[in-house]
Order: C-alpha cells, then sequence, then structure tokens
C-alpha cells in the first residue's frame, strides 16, 4: 500500500511512523487513520520488526481529529460507519511494543493516539490537552477513559472540561504518569529510536506477554490481574528465552534470544 498521510522507515528492527500532514498540523483524517492502521498492521506481523516508534512534526504530534472531516457528519453517519472504532483502534491492538514520541501539540485524536502507545516519550515542546468540549463534543477515542487513568481524575476532569484552556506541558505530564520520560526536542527521535533498539534485542513472546499483563492491570480487579501474570509468569517456563536468558545471567554474558 502507497501512504500519502504517513511515512514509515524501517531502521535495523525498528519500524518508525512519522504522521505527515504538516499544513494540516497532522490532523488526523479518515485516509490517514486508514493509512495508519494498515500499517500498524503489517509491521506487527513482520517477524523482522521488533518495536515500532509514532511521531509527528516539531510542530504537532498531532492536533486532534480533522474537523473539517467531521464537520458534515450525522449521528447515522458516525454510528453506522462506526466511526473512530474502525481505523483508530489498531494501535491499541498491537501486540508488539509501540513508543510514541510526542513533539509539539498531542491534542483531542492526538493525545488519545498517543495514550493508545504502550508508553510515551515527550519533547519539552509537548503540550497535551483533550479540546473536544470547545467543538460541542466530548473525547471519543478514549480520551475520557484512559486519561483519568494515567493522570487521575481532578486532572483529567478538568482537562475534559475545561478543554483548550488547560493543556499540559511536558513537565506535567512527565509528573503526572502521563509520559515516562521528557527528552529535548532534538534528541527525542534519536532517543526513541535508541530506546526501541533496546527493546528489539529482547524476547518478542516474552515482550508480549509482559505487555499483555501490564494492559491487563487497567482491565481486571488486583486478585483476577494478579492471576492472569501469574498464568503468564508460568508459561514463560516453556521458551527457550527462558533457558538461555536464565543461562546467560548465570554465564555472564549477553543473552541470544531465538524469538522461542
Amino acid at each position: 500500500m502507497e501512504y500519502k498521510n504517513i511515512k514509515v522507515v524501517i531502521k535495523d528492527s525498528v519500524g518508525l511512523i512519522t504522521l505527515n500532514r504538516p499544513k494540516a498540523l497532522n490532523a488526523l483524517s479518515p485516509e490517514l487513520m486508514s493509512e495508519l492502521s494498515h500499517c500498524v498492521e503489517t509491521l506487527d506481523s513482520d517477524s523482522k520488526i521488533g518495536c515500532l516508534v509514532l511521531t509527528g512534526s516539531s510542530k504537532a504530534f498531532a492536533a486532534g481529529a480533522d474537523i473539517k472531516e467531521m464537520r458534515g457528519k450525522s449521528y447515522m453517519d458516525v454510528y453506522k460507519s462506526d466511526f473512530i472504532t474502525k481505523d483508530w483502534e489498531a494501535v491499541s491492538r498491537c501486540r508488539k511494543p509501540i513508543i510514541a514520541a510526542v513533539a509539539g501539540y498531542a491534542l483531542g485524536g492526538g493525545c488519545e493516539l498517543a495514550m493508545m502507545c504502550d508508553f510515551i516519550l515527550a519533547g519539552e515542546s509537548a503540550k497535551f490537552g483533550q479540546p473536544e468540549i470547545n467543538l460541542g463534543v466530548i473525547p471519543g477515542a478514549g480520551g475520557t477513559q484512559r486519561l483519568p487513568r494515567f493522570v487521575g481524575k481532578s486532572k483529567a476532569m478538568e482537562m475534559v472540561l475545561l478543554g483548550q484552556d488547560r493543556l499540559m506541558s511536558a513537565t506535567e505530564a512527565e509528573r503526572s504518569g502521563l509520559v515516562s520520560r521528557v527528552i529535548s526536542d532534538e534528541k527525542l527521535i534519536e532517543e526513541a529510536l535508541r530506546t526501541a533498539g533496546k527493546i528489539c534485542k529482547l524476547s518478542m513472546p516474552i515482550l508480549m506477554m509482559a505487555k499483555e499483563s501490564v494492559k491487563r492491570a487497567y482491565e481486571v480487579n488486583m486478585v483476577e490481574g494478579v492471576r492472569f501474570e501469574r498464568r503468564l509468569f508460568h508459561s514463560t517456563f516453556s521458551t527457550q528465552d527462558k533457558e538461555e536468558g536464565m543461562a546467560a545471567f548465570v554465564e555472564k554474558r549477553p543473552p541470544n534470544f531465538k524469538d522461542k
């Protein structure tokens, strides 16, 4: 598939996806999201790819959904087409680790897209917000659900209810747990790729299990979550990579995982 709204570069075992609608501050049009969905699913099924990095431009990761595209839609239009669900959830369904590298604005759908990734590395210029309320709608790609889980009810409620008047800086986002680290804008992509490269050296089946287990924490209560983790932990003992990892530790050498 030829992409017009995103750029894809493979660096060793890392798939770097760049949102590429600079004139629209990477507004998430249906065409862009369709391309992104296809790209993520393709890279997720490629055995040569170990980790994905999703980024935008220095001005905007993504400034939200494309309002011009949404303006003329009716309730039946969005309901019958299952708007957002159809093409937006590929990132959240990706089994391989996926990192958001965010500089500039991550607003509305842009903030929600970043939160679908496994963790966020933020440039110093990053600003997060959910300004949908100013358009007469509410967040529709997980903003009211994921944001409170990251930053707590009070901050999330303030951001959702105040919209464009309550943006969160990179520093506050790190302090609140929305992003894992803040990095200078100039080194953001370099650091994201370096981090992804480290992940790629690990066992893919075990990475998938770890990711699945962490995500489970947001879906069930503590008792069920720990039980789920325990069963996955037990299952790692059936893998060749567990044998290799522990042997390498005892022998004081780097492990050579085979994804088996």
